[in-house]
């Protein structure tokens, strides 16, 4: 009997997105009737950032515990995911500053950013407001950083809370945290129709006009090369590198010990689809602990997010080249401090990194609507990012271990 075929949503959102390229290119006189179908898309997003992110990071923050020893693995833990992700960070920034590729396409959507206010805004002040001086305001606003802020500060407290405090309050924000990852699938399976709207809208504007098209696949072609380059930079010379450095061991039989679940994660863009299988791994074939396993892995999932944080800088720059935005250099470095806290806060699962997108584009003040410019590179992204995510969670349980005196078989 022949094996059903199974049109899995990767596939949905790349014939949508095919779909409304097609739609933009032969009927644009008919796009004002499909744009609605990605605005409505891009509001359930919006929907979704804060209570998501909330729920999530105070959920990663309160598992850490209270015991001394947890604390101090829990402190290595931390400093590792910290470094590591703002390295990533830095190396797209570096790449996509770099090669410019958004500079110079005219989409006719410099119009919808003149009043975009975080443009005038100095540097101390987008400091200050982190700190927010009303955090139902700020949510309610959609201000990320300061939620992302309170949201740790509350999670930390929840951990030095009297017993039953703490129990009622992880339980809480643990349920919360299940509820609104349910939910934003709920808005991903939308994303087929919605990404259709969206790319029949951008390439519609651009009728009639084969070079401004061209010129838009060429640049796409371009920032697709540097993510994925990025990543490769970041997860086959920089993680090794600094595996090398603090084990003393060789990374690449390590690569290839944890081969399952990274093929796994690479297949399914999904780091959580093979978490169970990295967890069973890195205990048999390393010999690291279970009690270091069992907490760097599943913290890792939540809130150690190296190419997602790469992908979601680089990307917030080249829809600000594609809209002729000129980012300050306040302006950058707070993407980059979005983009490392907002991947503290993605959920493992496929597309997760477009809804944290979302988080670092209203950091700055940037369109949703350029995230539509993007899309229709993202699947392959994806895939090679959530293996680099992976990749550097199961660098940092290596290093933790062997910091705590373990012994590693490599």
């Amino acid at each position: 009997m022949a094996k059903k075929f199974k049109f899995s949503l990767p596939w949905q959102i790349f014939t949508g997105i095919i779909l409304g390229i097609i739609v933009g290119i032969i009927a644009p006189e008919y796009t004002n009737y499909t744009k609605w179908l990605g605005d409505l898309f891009l509001r359930g997003l919006q929907m979704v950032v804060i209570p998501l992110v909330f729920s999530a990071l105070i959920m990663g923050v309160s598992s850490i515990g209270k015991s001394s020893d947890l604390g101090r693995i829990a402190g290595k833990t931390f400093l590792y995911y910290v470094t590591t992700t703002l390295i990533a960070i830095i190396v797209g920034l570096l790449l996509i500053n770099f090669f410019k590729p958004g500079v110079g396409l005219d989409f006719q959507l410099k119009e919808s950013v003149d009043s975009i206010a975080s443009t005038k805004v100095s540097f101390v002040d987008q400091l200050l407001s982190i700190v927010p001086n009303n955090i139902v305001k700020s949510m309610a606003n959609g201000e990320m950083l300061p939620v992302i802020f309170f949201a740790i500060l509350f999670g930390y407290f929840i951990t030095v809370s009297a017993d039953k405090t703490r129990e009622m309050l992880t339980d809480f924000f643990n349920g919360t945290y299940e509820v609104m990852i349910k939910i934003t699938f709920l808005v991903i399976r939308f994303a087929p129709i919605g990404l259709f709207g969206i790319a029949s809208s951008v390439v519609g504007k651009q009728a009639g006009n084969p070079e401004a098209i061209a010129s838009l696949f060429g640049s796409l072609g371009i920032y697709a090369a540097i993510i994925a380059g990025g990543c490769l930079i970041h997860g086959l010379g920089i993680l090794p590198a600094i595996f090398l450095l603090l084990t003393g061991k060789n990374p690449f039989t390590f690569l290839k010990q944890m081969g399952t679940g990274l093929l796994t994660t690479f297949a399914t863009a999904s780091s959580a689809a093979s978490l169970p299988i990295n967890l069973k791994d890195i205990q048999e074939k390393t010999g690291i602990s279970r009690k270091i396993a069992s907490f760097c892995l599943p913290l890792g999932n939540t809130v150690n997010m190296n190419g997602t944080a790469l992908f979601e800088s680089v990307t917030a720059i080249f829809i600000a080249q594609v809209y002729g935005i000129d980012l300050t250099l306040g302006q950058q470095i707070v993407i980059i401090l979005t983009s490392l806290l907002a991947a503290i806060g993605a959920a493992g699962i496929p597309l997760a990194g477009l809804v944290m997108l979302a988080v670092v584009l209203n950091s700055v003040g940037l369109p949703l609507e350029g995230i539509g410019i993007v899309l229709v590179v993202q699947q392959p992204l994806d895939m090679i990012r959530s293996a680099v995510n992976v990749w550097g969670d199961l660098t940092g349980a290596a290093i933790v271990a062997k910091s705590e005196g373990e012994k590693l078989n490599l």
